[in-house]
């Protein structure tokens, strides 16, 4: 499994992709059910962590299916 960091650092490097590469896409990035906690003190573990990357990647293969995307 990977580490916290190693997950935050590949949802740092997946949304830069998405900014820089389709910039169209960014104003999903704040719609995404993940980002928008249901308790009023969320905890930010592996498992949250990995379901946004998830999301993310999810977003890019329907956008972008012909596109190979290295993350």
């Amino acid at each position: 499994m990977k580490t916290t960091k190693e997950l935050n650092d590949r949802i740092l490097k997946i949304t830069m992709v998405i900014r820089k590469e389709y910039p169209e896409l960014s104003k999903y990035l704040l719609e995404m059910p993940e980002t928008i906690p249901y308790i009023e003190t969320p905890e930010m573990n592996k498992k949250v962590l990995k379901e946004y990357l998830n999301s993310l990647k999810e977003i890019l293969d329907k956008y972008a299916p012909n596109h190979s995307i290295d993350i």
